[in-house]
């Protein structure tokens, strides 16, 4: 069995329990052609680089798997004939060095936090506003310490 990585951009004008039903149905595709689900990331909504069939953004999922390489022709048709998704990518994982990659994004999905609701995400975002306005002089006064330094010698 190798090791794989699918990414897949579901349509946003799906309320959040469609693009749940549209992951699992995802998961489910790729579980009924043999392969085990490693981790998967629940990217989010994300603006799209350009339009894609008049949609400006799209509910990024990402799935790490293994699975035997005869069934990646039958979940990549599976993937093309479902209208719930506007695009999806699928990356093989062949050599040692790029399975030990595969094995780390792994750890990185299993250990990131869910994907923050959206009541939980500007509460999280204030503190880190004001975290950095208190970093700034501190900065500015490391930076004026060796100028005054240079000019002493």
């Amino acid at each position: 069995m190798r090791h794989y990585e699918n990414l897949v951009i579901v349509k946003p004008t799906f309320t959040a329990e469609e693009i749940q039903a549209s992951v699992k149905a995802v998961e489910e595709v790729i579980t009924s052609n043999g392969g085990e689900i490693a981790a998967t990331n629940a990217m989010g909504m994300r603006k799209l680089a350009y339009p894609i069939e008049k949609n400006e953004r799209g509910y990024y999922y990402v799935i790490y798997y293994s699975v035997a390489p005869a069934a990646i022709a039958e979940i990549e048709r599976r993937f093309r004939i479902n209208e719930d998704l506007l695009r999806f990518i699928t990356i093989k994982y062949d050599s040692n060095r790029e399975v030990k990659a595969w094995n780390e994004l792994v750890k990185k999905a299993n250990k990131a936090p869910e994907a923050p609701k959206a009541e939980e995400a500007p509460a999280t975002e204030a503190p880190v506003a004001e975290a950095q306005t208190e970093e700034a002089p501190k900065a500015e006064e490391a930076t004026e310490a060796p100028a005054t330094e240079a000019a002493a010698e």
